[in-house]
């Protein structure tokens, strides 16, 4: 027992301390590639001074401190503030923005001196070599492929632009290969090329190994579930025509671009053609066919009940009032009815004719079958 007693221990230990870490204190020890950790100092260095662009030396009396001090703008004081306040703003690196900052403390105030040129270039490119000039890769900062204008025929990107690294290969955006991008792969095809650009669309969908030109007509072959037309090109073929049997029992068939989906049939259906207890072509266990719908027979029931105790509350109402006023009793019993009459009237008419558009659909369908 004594020995679980310290394994316990040290297991509650581990989960909390894992618990208790900060995901933006792994963002601060991150280790950055070099050319992006010189960028970080620089970009917090000038952020520093923009800063205290507008600051003085603070006494009050500028015109005196500039005379006897010097420009504040060019001053040690401000390099100071600034240096004071570097890489506290950065997130990604900060420990090595702060480790690489104190290392370079004297190159910083060289540049300070001097101002020759971007901080970035003298700095990271020039003196300590992490970074290349825009467009230029590798430990002798060469060029990329068709500099200045255009890299990688504008298709792509130079692998190792701006660093040292990289082999100034072009990654080629999609669509596009070749040692300077200027050729379309398989599946795209040109759609404009000229001495300096080079445009490649995707072929349309039906199309199978590559195309000349956009749409169906530019297919050379076409893919599985189209069939390709002398005049028209690749065409898509109506699997839920054509098939004997697309879908399984109490499934209908929707056709679409190139293939086909099966989809469930309401509940109250044993079998469909459609979707919506409309579309059934014979109603599932429970459920009756009424004005071309496949409703419950609970339902069916409850509404027939919920009429005919209607009619006879009006009914019920006449007779009240019959026993008070007979002429109005007359003319209420006359209008309910009427009411009568005509709602079960209008209700037989409604089925009959839903019948009958339920029946035509049915003649079709099997006509087609």
């Amino acid at each position: 027992m004594g020995c679980i007693k310290p394994a316990v221990w040290l297991l509650l230990f581990c989960i909390t301390s894992g618990f208790s870490k900060n995901p933006k204190d792994d963002k601060k020890e991150e280790i950055l590639p070099p050319c992006q950790a010189c960028k970080t100092v620089v970009n917090s260095f000038e952020r520093g001074m923009s800063k205290t662009d507008k600051r003085n030396f603070g006494g009050g009396d500028t015109a005196w401190e500039e005379e006897k001090l010097g420009d504040y703008t060019r001053s040690e004081t401000r390099l100071v503030e600034v240096q004071e306040q570097l890489c506290t703003d950065v997130e990604r690196g900060q420990k090595q923005c702060y480790s690489l900052a104190e290392k370079w403390e004297h190159l910083l105030e060289e540049w300070w001196e001097s101002r020759d040129g971007t901080l970035l270039d003298w700095l990271c490119i020039k003196k300590v070599e992490h970074c290349c000039p825009d467009k230029h890769f590798g430990p002798e900062c060469k060029p990329c492929p068709g500099y200045p204008d255009n890299i990688c025929s504008n298709n792509g990107r130079c692998k190792g632009s701006g660093t040292r690294k990289g082999n100034g290969e072009c990654s080629c955006n999609e669509g596009y290969t070749g040692t300077d991008c200027n050729t379309c792969i398989n599946g795209f095809f040109e759609a404009y090329r000229d001495e300096k650009k080079l445009l490649c669309t995707k072929c349309h969908a039906s199309c199978k190994n590559g195309c000349t030109k956009a749409g169906h007509k530019g297919c050379v072959e076409c893919n599985s579930g189209w069939l390709m037309d002398p005049e028209r090109g690749c065409l898509d073929i109506d699997e839920c025509a054509t098939l004997k049997q697309p879908c399984k029992s109490n499934e209908f068939c929707v056709n679409n671009d190139g293939s086909h989906s099966c989809l469930a049939c309401d509940n109250s259906c044993q079998g469909c053609h459609g979707d919506g207890p409309d579309m059934c072509d014979k109603c599932a266990d429970g459920y009756t066919l009424k004005d071309g719908l496949c409703i419950s027979k609970q339902t069916t029931t409850s509404q027939d009940w919920t009429r005919y105790l209607t009619y006879l509350g009006l009914c019920i109402a006449t007779c009240i009032i019959f026993q008070k006023n007979t002429v109005v009793a007359s003319i209420i019993g006359l209008s309910v009815a009427v009411y009568v009459a005509v709602s079960e009237y209008m209700l037989n008419s409604l089925s009959n004719q839903n019948q009958f558009f339920q029946n035509s659909i049915d003649s079709f369908l099997k006509g087609i079958n």
